[in-house]
């Protein structure tokens, strides 16, 4: 299934998930958020906030083939 996301902030890198145009992955049926940001060599830990088709999400949720997903770090006051 194919999925894309887009990073924010310090999690931008233009090579895996940048912030200005989606970056298309490839994933299996049924992994989650969380396998999505092993593949963008990101922590789990380094990210605050989640959304999958513009609404908050979080790290266990599963994708389905279509999603957009948006990854957020914590940043000033969160």
């Amino acid at each position: 299934m194919k999925v894309t996301v887009k990073c924010f902030s310090t999690l931008a890198d233009a090579d895996t998930c940048d912030y200005k145009d989606s970056t298309p992955y490839e994933l299996e049926d049924g992994e989650t958020v969380t396998a999505l940001t092993k593949r963008l060599n990101q922590s789990p830990e380094n990210i605050k906030l989640v959304f999958v088709n513009g609404k908050q999400a979080e790290m266990n949720s599963v994708l389905k083939d279509g999603d957009q997903v948006g990854l957020a770090p914590a940043t000033g006051g969160m």
